[in-house]
């Protein structure tokens, strides 16, 4: 939107023609979404707690959780609105990938503002039973891959890209549209699955946002893409500017969620975020980059999985409850040492992310 206006007055000033570059739109992107989510954060958090929407706490897991019932919840509407409002701003409105990756997100935040509406107003436990949330799950992620499927103007664009491998490329064909929507549903999942501590899901979300962003930027950039033997994907690079909203949302969120937090983000922000982490690194064709980068909610994804195959199969309990930072929590170990040591690990992992680019 400002991106328009300052082309409109180039005729008055050639200075507005600065507004032109990624980088500087990418940085006021950052910083529009944090000035956001600072200013409607204090606000939002009194109307939760006044319309008394506040999260339930399960009875069987750690004793020190119990302290947090009745705490806000429904808080990823904030990073959501600081998102789209950004975006708008300073993207270009005439890009495509800016419109699927944004309407994705705001598609999978709608799915969790229902589950969490019924569970933390309508006072319904079940929330939005599980076949639905994931029928309708499905029916937006199928609906994004095929969109960018049959959409895209170059075989890059639908090929896998396996890292450390500069010669290696996999034509998918419409296996792409399979593999996209494994990755958008899944990373949705699994961000959600992470969202159990506070802080826990929206650190390593800022951090494999912006490194994704770092790639939107390389891959839009003809001369960066060569030079890395990354797939060139033309215009995917107005994206750093979502990522930067993505980033800058996420920190301003961060100070109320940060433990003892004073807000929670719910299946609202869960949902939107993983499934924004997961088709940006469709788009970017950095799949198993995410993976690797996201490492963390991987980890807690299989916790869950093995936790409930070992369970049915043997009647025994891997773990003392997962998802894992659960089972480190009734070992003992503080809160804040869990989510300060998970957050560790993520930073280590977006930087081998980071790593492929160059090791190729």
């Amino acid at each position: 939107m400002l991106l328009l206006l300052a082309e409109y007055l180039q005729q008055y000033y050639k200075g507005f023609a600065v507004f032109q570059y990624l980088t500087l739109r990418g940085i006021f992107g950052v910083l529009t979404a944090l000035v956001m989510s600072l200013w409607l954060g204090p606000k939002m958090i009194r109307t939760l707690r006044n319309l008394q929407i506040g999260q339930s706490v399960r009875t069987d897991g750690p004793q020190s959780h119990l302290s947090k019932s009745g705490t806000p919840t429904m808080g990823g509407a904030l990073i959501l609105a600081s998102i789209t409002i950004s975006t708008l701003l300073w993207a270009d409105l005439s890009n495509r990938y800016v419109w699927i990756v944004l309407l994705v997100t705001l598609l999978f935040g709608a799915i969790g503002w229902v589950d969490d509406y019924r569970k933390v107003v309508e006072k319904n436990s079940r929330g939005l039973p599980g076949r639905w949330k994931y029928f309708w799950q499905s029916v937006f992620g199928l609906a994004a891959a095929l969109v960018l499927y049959f959409t895209a103007q170059t075989p890059g664009e639908t090929a896998l890209i396996v890292p450390f491998l500069k010669d290696i490329s996999i034509p998918l064909g419409a296996g792409f549209i399979v593999l996209t929507y494994l990755v958008i549903v899944g990373t949705s999942n699994a961000v959600n699955l992470t969202d159990g501590l506070d802080g826990l899901a929206i650190l390593p979300t800022v951090l494999v946002g912006g490194a994704l962003g770092i790639f939107a930027y390389l891959s839009g950039h003809v001369s960066f893409a060569q030079y890395l033997f990354i797939p060139y994907v033309p215009g995917v690079g107005e994206l750093i500017i979502f990522c930067g909203a993505l980033v800058g949302a996420g920190l301003g969120f961060l100070w109320f969620n940060t433990y003892p937090a004073q807000v929670f983000m719910g299946d609202v922000g869960a949902l939107a975020l993983g499934a924004a982490l997961g088709t940006v690194a469709v788009v970017v064709r950095q799949e198993i980059v995410l993976f690797i980068m996201g490492g963390v909610f991987v980890v807690e994804t299989l916790s869950v999985v093995i936790q409930v195959a070992s369970f049915k199969l043997t009647g025994k309990r891997v773990f003392r409850m997962a998802p894992i930072h659960h089972h480190f929590e009734l070992k003992g170990w503080p809160e804040p040492r869990v989510i300060v040591r998970f957050w560790i690990i993520t930073v280590v992992l977006v930087l081998v992310g980071l790593a492929t680019l160059k090791l190729r």
